[in-house]
Formats: structure tokens, sequence, C-alpha cells
């Protein structure tokens, strides 16, 4: 295999023989120190004792362990790797006839730190995080080609704006199969467009369907706000469950427009959407909604910018609460890694004390099981909300 060896200090092989797939800078003892960005590696503890094999970063996680076994990475390591991904999906129904669009495979959670693929009904979107994901791309494609057979149409290339700075300009976002066409996929039997070139992320949401499925069963005859809306996947699933009105906001008019597309598609009337900035939004919105969802994107990215992003949720989360009609639900989300769950749970709390209104906490919302978490990596839970009952 001949991948070029870097010795771990005494004790710290511990983590990664307990599965966990990242190796921080300040564990390694000994490495070669040509070693470029994305190079394979394999780990050894300090008394020789095999550990796992990666791909090197200059920082401060430089090594990302994609096996725990002595294993050559070509071809077939990725075919066997994204198989079992797939294999995992279609047993547990996540696709199926009524829904055709779900992630094919989530970085550490199906064993690959840094590798995003998700499935628009025979379109995949291809995203790498991480230069030394990258450089596996050519076996990665070829893996996908394999496992998904005459099922697949195109594959999409959108790593431009995920890869660590001083590569975005070495990449170009682009089609790697096929190529570009009109993409409706069903969730749950319902329609939406998807425009994953022009899109955030990888054009949909895909991560919230489980929770798109729960709020429908709370908005019949209600008035609905979708705030941070994006696409609208919440707010079709609320006019199909029968809502009075459902409003979307997104400070985005592409995401506005591709919203009232989706909301077409699925011939409901009972919609109006709002290109404006939530916050502005919010300000004279009192006793209008009886369901209001909070659902913005990452306001912390970073451990840094942790404590800014828990006075953005508190102050937004504060703000709806004391606008909702009596009675209503708040469907709240962070989807900032660095802010876990008990931190969100606080945050909320004391929203709510802020905003003076007595609150029940009636779901726990996480992510789904196209995105797994495994137990060795707590951090691959990301995805946090809460329903709360609005007295």
């Amino acid at each position: 295999m001949n991948y070029s060896e870097v010795t771990l200090n005494k004790g710290k092989e511990t983590s990664p023989l307990r599965f966990h797939p990242w190796i921080f800078s300040g564990a390694i003892a000994k490495k070669d120190a040509t070693l470029e960005e994305g190079t394979l590696v394999e780990a050894y503890s300090s008394t020789k004792q095999y550990v796992g094999t990666g791909y090197f970063a200059n920082g401060s996680i430089a090594i990302r362990l994609i096996s725990f076994k002595e294993v050559t990475i070509d071809e077939h390591f990725w075919f066997e790797k994204l198989n079992k991904a797939y294999t995992y999906r279609k047993q547990l129904l996540i696709f199926n006839e009524h829904t055709n669009v779900y992630r094919l495979f989530f970085g550490e959670g199906d064993g690959a730190s840094g590798l995003i693929l998700d499935y628009y009904n025979g379109h995949v979107v291809f995203q790498s995080h991480s230069w030394g994901i990258y450089l596996q791309k050519d076996n990665i494609i070829s893996a996908i080609k394999k496992v998904l057979g005459d099922d697949l149409k195109s594959i999409y290339d959108k790593s431009a704006e995920t890869l660590p700075k001083q590569f975005t300009d070495k990449v170009q976002n682009a089609y790697l199969f096929g190529s570009e066409e009109d993409v409706l996929v069903k969730e749950n039997d319902h329609t939406f467009k998807i425009d994953f070139i022009r899109g955030q992320k990888t054009g949909f949401f895909v991560d919230q369907r489980e929770s798109r499925q729960l709020l429908a069963k709370y908005c019949q005859d209600k008035m609905v706000l979708n705030t941070f809306s994006y696409t609208g996947g919440f707010s079709v699933y609320a006019c199909a469950a029968g809502a009075k009105t459902v409003h979307s906001v997104d400070v985005s008019k592409t995401a506005i427009e591709l919203c009232n597309k989706n909301i077409e598609l699925n011939d409901f009337t009972n919609h109006t959407g709002y290109a404006e900035d939530t916050f502005d939004f919010l300000k004279d919105k009192k006793n209008i909604y009886d369901v209001i969802i909070l659902d913005p994107p990452a306001f912390a990215k970073s451990r840094d910018s942790k404590h800014n992003a828990v006075i953005g949720y508190k102050r937004l989360n504060a703000m709806a609460l004391k606008l909702i009609k009596p009675n209503g639900l708040l469907f709240t989300f962070s989807c900032s890694g660095v802010v876990d769950k008990n931190l969100f749970f606080n945050t909320i709390t004391a929203a709510a004390i802020e905003a003076r209104r007595n609150v029940k906490v009636i779901h726990y919302l996480s992510q789904p099981a196209d995105h797994p978490v495994i137990p060795y990596f707590p951090e691959g839970e990301y995805l946090k909300g809460m329903v709360l009952w609005v007295e």
C-alpha cells in the first residue's frame, strides 16, 4: 500500500481505536515533513499498533480516518463504502414510491469525513468538504455509477463552495456525468423543483423531511409562518395539510421565486411568499400566526462564533414567542454543529423567559436516518429542534 506513516504520541491512539475518525495535530509525534494536504496516510500508536488509514490536512484536525482496517484506498474500497450506505437506506425504506430524494452519503456517519452525496430522483450532487476527499473524486464517481447503475441520470460536482479556501480556485462546479435538465423530485408525494446548480447547499434541505411530515399534523385551518423558508419545504407540507394561509419569508428573492414555483407545482393557492429579512418581517406581526417555523441557516460555523450564535438564536426565538398567538406552536431549529442540544435547549428556555410566555416542549427533533449519527462520533448530530406549545 505504501502510504506514508504517522506516529501518534503515547496514549493518543485511544480515541481512534474507539472509532472516532479525527486525529488532531497535537496528537502527532512523528510524520514526514513533506506531507501535502490530502495525502493518504496510515496512523500508528507509539508502540507501532495500526490505528487507521485516512488523509492528512494542515489544520487542527490533521488526519481524517476513512478506514480502521489496513486496506488499499481504491475504486473497490469506495464501491464497498457507498454500497453499504445505499443498502442501509434501502433497508430502512428511506427511498420508495413516495420519496425519491435523500442523502445517499453523510460524511462521518457513513465512514468518510468530508463526503456528502445527495440523491435527487436519479441525479446525484457530489460535494467534497476536504481536499483529501476531492483527490478521491474519480474513484468515488466510478463507485456511484456502479452502485446506482441504470437509476443514475447525472452527477454534479458542487465542491467549489465547500472546499477549504486555499483550494476553491482550483475547482469549478460542473457535471461529471450527464447534463443539465429540470429536476423534479417527490418527498412524501409532494413535488419539488430542485436547482442544485444555483441553490444553497446541494439544492434542498433533505434533513428536514421528518420534521416537515410532523408539521403537517398541526396545520389544518391554521395561519402558518415559515421563516428562512428557502424553497418552501415546510410551506408545501403546511398547505397540503389544510392550512388556512401559509406565509413564506426568505431574504433571497430567488429562493422565494422557487418556493412559489413549488407551491404552484402542488396546486395550492393558500400561500404568499415574501422576499424579506425575517427579523424585519417579524416586527409587527403580533397575534397573527398559529404556527411559526424558525429554521435559520447556521448562526455558528466555528467555536469562535458560538457566543454570537447563541445571542442570535435567543433574539430570534424571543421575537417569535412574543408574537405567536395564544396556544400556538413554534417549530424551532439549529443546524449549528457547535451548538449542542443542551445549549440549544437552554437558549430557547432563556428566550421563553425573556418573552414572558409559558411554553411546553411537545417534541424534540433531530436529523433523519439518512443523516446517521454514530455513537463513536456524537459531533455528527448537528440538527437540533423542538416543538413548543405556547400558552
